[in-house]
């Protein structure tokens, strides 16, 4: 008897559901996800007829009428997308917009708010950042207060049954994949993982081999990943501060400079034994979190419109079907289960 084929690596597709919505209404990103066949999302912005508000803004009562809606389009919430961590380390004027909020306050109030936001969505999963650290200074200057500040965050999620996950991008003190990586290993805590995004460091200057670098430094803390790609940056030198107002080169991810199809291809690897990890603090599975910005992007979030979302999960799609990684999208039998076939 030949011996079995081990089957294929599978994950979880989802994706920030604001993309698909200029006004950010919920009808749009809701049914948008449906007709596409997706099942979770991640929740950023939403209108509910009162102005466009960051999740971590709405009322309880806001929060009752988002998940009354997302069961009729029988969708689930895959992670907070939360702006923790987007805030300065240091109560300085450094040219920035960026706010300072004293960080016991912060603890305080904004990461047991965003906790309880998690557990109020039904996820185990909350996204967030390492920081600004002052326009012009060196980042790895400011790695003691970072790791300090992340490790509190992270067992404040620990004690709420959740997981921190830590985006690298521009700008912050994890801006790149190699600091991160270091800040993973210092705070070294279950509750926080790492999240890989290529065009945050595309948009930086960095080549297709220095971020395949990049990722495989924070492969052993990686907990998801972000999907979206960036032809080649403005920007010549990686380091110092990036404007980010001026980026406006995202494309689908197989279109980039990114090489998803080398980092998807290795990350099949460690699809099962990550799955079995996540599962351990209750997750689901393995996420790629579709966040492609295919109309535009900037530091607080993005756009790519209905069309513009269905042609980047058609690009993902393609790219994991190459690498050999399987992924669901609704079909026939999940609408028979739904109405009680």
């Amino acid at each position: 008897m030949s011996p079995k084929k081990e089957s294929k690596p599978k994950v979880i597709l989802t994706g920030f559901s604001d993309e698909c919505s200029n006004e950010k209404t919920l009808v749009e990103q809701f049914s948008t996800f449906a007709a596409l066949g997706l099942q979770y999302y991640s929740i950023r912005f939403v209108n509910l007829g009162n102005g466009v508000k960051n999740v971590m803004k709405l009322t309880p009562d806001e929060i009752q009428s988002v998940r009354e809606m997302q069961n009729q389009y029988g969708l689930n919430v895959s992670s907070i997308g939360s702006p923790i961590g987007k805030i300065k380390l240091e109560d300085i004027d450094d040219g920035t917009k960026n706010v300072y909020i004293p960080f016991k306050d912060y603890l305080a109030n904004d990461v047991r708010k965003v906790c309880d936001l998690a557990h109020q969505f039904e996820t185990k999963l909350i996204r967030g950042f390492s920081f600004y650290h002052p326009k012009g200074k060196k980042p790895e200057d400011y790695l003691p207060q970072v790791i300090d500040r992340l490790g509190q965050i992270a067992e404040v999620c620990h004690r709420s049954d959740l997981t921190f996950g830590l985006e690298v991008e521009a700008n912050l003190v994890g801006q790149n994949g190699h600091i991160l990586a270091e800040i993973f290993r210092q705070v070294n805590h279950p509750a926080m993982l790492l999240i890989f995004d290529a065009a945050n460091l595309i948009v930086q200057g960095y080549t297709s081999a220095e971020i395949y670098e990049q990722y495989e430094a924070m492969k052993p803390g990686l907990g998801w990943i972000h999907i979206k790609d960036y032809i080649k940056s403005l920007q010549e030198t990686p380091g110092g501060h990036f404007e980010e107002d001026l980026m406006a080169g995202f494309v689908p991810s197989d279109q980039g400079y990114a090489g998803h199809e080398a980092i998807l291809r290795d990350f099949a690897k460690i699809v099962p034994s990550l799955r079995e990890k996540l599962k351990g603090r209750g997750i689901p599975g393995v996420f790629l979190d579709l966040e492609p910005h295919v109309k535009g992007g900037g530091q607080f979030g993005g756009y790519s419109g209905c069309d513009g979302l269905g042609v980047a999960l058609r690009a993902l799609c393609k790219v994991l079907d190459y690498v050999g990684i399987r992924y669901h999208l609704r079909d026939f039998d999940d609408i028979r289960a739904a109405r009680g076939f």
